[in-house]
């Protein structure tokens, strides 16, 4: 039991109107509700609090009782109110004037929860559609305007959607044109779509011959579609509107297109950054030269600098992917492999050969060196 003030607890005055309480109730249980509280004992104690002195200040009995005897009025028969029990005598908690109906209202409030005396719109938004678009490197860096063809449900135009051959459409009998039921359990209010009209609140009395009642018919659709610059794979891009047709009459939903990149033969993509992987010829790799590469947007001049490894990488700078909605550019990395003459002929050998002859510790440093570790390891 609370030994606070049951007015202080709830916030009011003494003289204050069932109304007045039943207000200062709802707003204290909204904002202390264990559910919206979770594992904050602090709030589980003031709202067993509220619960206690609402449930003895709305009863007008145990109000006057309270007024008089104050705390000690549930001790000896003067009207006292189960004992603190914080459910009150129910068993179960009180949200309103005694009723499960007073329940649900505040359990609206909680959880947004829909409620049985207003009446549903039997308009409702169409359903969002996906469409899988591929395309190439190229086509991302540089943009383009894509024509898709897809199969859609599209407004019906013999009922304008309505699905009413006559447009007449009458309330569901059965939810009232609230569209929903509802059925008591315990303390629980449970709500679910009427089975009669299928949660639309209306009946179709004649319906459509061409949608029959669905007010939607299935139709071919070609769309322009502006791929930006930049994009990259798994964007996705929002076409509103274009979706499918709402519900009698309701708004459409919208259209999402979804790029996918398709993998390129040269090109490996890190953000805005491309990779590539160039070979160059034994001699280029030993004396310098420049070679001829691809970039996204054509080809460039790299020079190779004398004494170039496998996997030395180069960066071109700005020859990279267009950034989205911008003039920005990423780089190309190009990272080299020397390639190993092969299919020698004996004069090809003859001379390597020769050059072997001349060869030294200081031309090879990588491969002398590990030599040289074998030879100190192993003697």
């Amino acid at each position: 039991m609370s030994n606070r003030d049951y007015y202080e607890v709830l916030g009011v005055p003494k003289g204050a109107s069932k109304s007045d309480l039943k207000a200062a109730y709802r707003k204290l249980a909204i904002k202390h509700h264990p559910d919206k509280n979770l594992n904050d004992k602090d709030s589980e104690k003031k709202f067993k609090e509220i619960n206690e002195a609402y449930n003895t200040l709305k009863d007008d009995q145990k109000r006057a009782a309270y007024d008089r005897y104050g705390h000690n009025a549930s001790q000896g028969g003067a009207g006292g109110h189960h004992g603190g029990n914080p459910f009150g005598g129910a068993g179960g908690f009180d949200f309103g004037g005694g009723s499960a109906g007073n329940f649900s209202d505040i359990f609206e409030d909680l959880f947004g929860g829909g409620n049985s005396g207003r009446r549903a719109s039997t308009q409702s938004r169409g359903a969002d559609l996906r469409y899988n678009l591929q395309i190439s490197l190229e086509e991302a860096f540089a943009g383009k305007t894509e024509e898709i063809t897809f199969s859609a449900a599209a407004k019906c135009k013999s009922c304008n959607g309505t699905g009413s051959k006559d447009s007449k459409v009458t309330s569901c009998s059965t939810c009232n044109g609230a569209g929903k039921v509802r059925s008591q359990q315990g303390f629980f209010a449970i709500e679910r779509p009427c089975h009669a009209c299928g949660g639309e609140g209306t009946i179709i009395k004649n319906p459509c011959r061409d949608c029959h009642g669905s007010g939607k018919t299935k139709k071919d659709r070609v769309l322009s579609v502006n791929i930006p610059q930049g994009v990259e794979d798994g964007t996705r891009i929002r076409l509103t509107g274009e979706g499918e047709p709402g519900q009698r009459g309701g708004p459409p939903g919208d259209l999402y297109i979804f790029v996918t990149v398709k993998p390129h033969e040269i090109f490996t993509r890190d953000g805005m950054d491309l990779h590539c992987k160039v070979p160059i010829k034994f001699f280029t790799a030993a004396v310098g030269g420049d070679v001829e590469v691809a970039s996204i947007d054509g080809r460039v001049k790299l020079n190779i600098p004398a004494g170039t490894q496998s996997q030395d990488k180069f960066r071109l700078k700005s020859k990279g992917m267009t950034k989205l909605r911008s003039t920005a550019r990423g780089n190309l990395y190009v990272h080299v492999h020397v390639e190993t003459p092969v299919k020698l002929t004996k004069k090809q050998i003859s001379l390597l050969e020769e050059f072997e002859k001349e060869n030294t510790e200081q031309s090879n440093p990588e491969s002398s060196s590990f030599f040289n570790k074998i030879k100190d390891l192993f003697g």
